[in-house]
């Protein structure tokens, strides 16, 4: 048996979760943007004190929608949720820390990997990572359909180029596709 498999303690869900990482203090991430900061209520919290993981997940796919947005400017959707890993119960009057990067790019689609963190005892400050994840989001368009999004040139000052078709198109141009239906 692996060290790695030797420190799960159990499938939730069909979620994994792995309460030997990180039990020790660690530092709030410096290379990753931080997009949420949230404190959970008493509503939050299931039969034996601890924080619902299903509440914990909404907030991680909140979180993780931040950088996509502002990639695709406009519709996004949650396509995966690829992983996602209970570290440490959350608990009530934690600091809920959300940091996200982007891990990959695609035409229409956004991989993003998110961590959160826990600042407890703010007397004798504690932080803990208790979940991390990767979420894919699509761009969409009006009818939800899938659409290229605005990609990021990476070049330092370089702006944002429009992916789509529509832009190199003469005005007044119709796409290819399937001809337009009106009732």
């Amino acid at each position: 048996m692996s060290s790695e498999s030797s420190t799960l303690t159990g499938i939730h869900a069909g979620l994994l979760v792995d309460a030997g990482r990180n039990a020790g203090n660690v530092q709030l991430p410096t290379d990753k943007e931080l997009v949420l900061k949230v404190i959970p209520m008493p509503a939050d919290c299931n039969a034996n004190g601890d924080i619902f993981g299903g509440w914990i997940m909404a907030q991680v796919d909140l979180a993780g929608a931040v950088l996509p947005s502002r990639i695709a400017k406009g519709r996004i959707a949650t396509v995966a949720v690829n992983e996602f890993i209970f570290k440490q119960p959350v608990s009530l009057g934690d600091l809920l820390s959300f940091y996200a990067r982007i891990t990959r790019i695609g035409n229409t689609s956004i991989r993003v990997h998110v961590e959160v963190y826990a600042e407890r005892n703010p007397a004798n400050l504690h932080v803990v990572k208790v979940t991390e994840a990767d979420l894919t989001y699509v761009a969409i368009d009006g009818q939800g359909q899938p659409h290229p999004h605005c990609q990021r040139d990476r070049r330092p000052g370089a702006g944002c180029q429009r992916a789509d078709a529509d832009r190199a198109r003469p005005a007044g141009a119709r796409a290819r596709g399937p001809p337009e239906r009106h009732p």
